[in-house]
């Protein structure tokens, strides 16, 4: 597989695929489903309430956490994660522009 030649893109345009990417694994979405409802978490609940292993609990969590979605703050040896409200709301608006976009009704001869 070649390498995605992201100069070529805008800042936007390479900005929505890293989220694309990062919230396109459904462990993922859960875990930000979970965090929304439990307003914080330790990782051990999560892996009671996902149901996947630890280890694979905490590779999911460093994708977010990397990504911005979610931040952590250490409490003794467990870490407690909650969803980083600033960069959550950078990316609803960045997602927002991009999906409310309407496409162009001029174009009559179109499928």
């Amino acid at each position: 597989m070649g390498i995605t030649k992201s100069e070529i893109y805008t800042k936007q345009q390479n900005e929505i695929a890293q989220i694309a990417k990062v919230i396109g694994h459904p462990a993922r979405v859960a875990i930000l489903e979970h965090l929304f409802k439990a307003q914080s978490c330790i990782c051990g609940d999560l892996v009671e309430e996902i149901g996947l292993a630890q280890p694979t609990i905490s590779q999911h969590l460093k994708e977010l956490k990397n990504m911005g979605f979610i931040k952590g703050t250490i409490e003794g040896t467990s870490v407690c994660y909650c969803i980083d409200e600033t960069n959550w709301e950078s990316m609803q608006q960045v997602l927002t522009s991009f999906i409310t976009q309407n496409p162009s009704s001029k174009n009559k001869n179109c499928c």
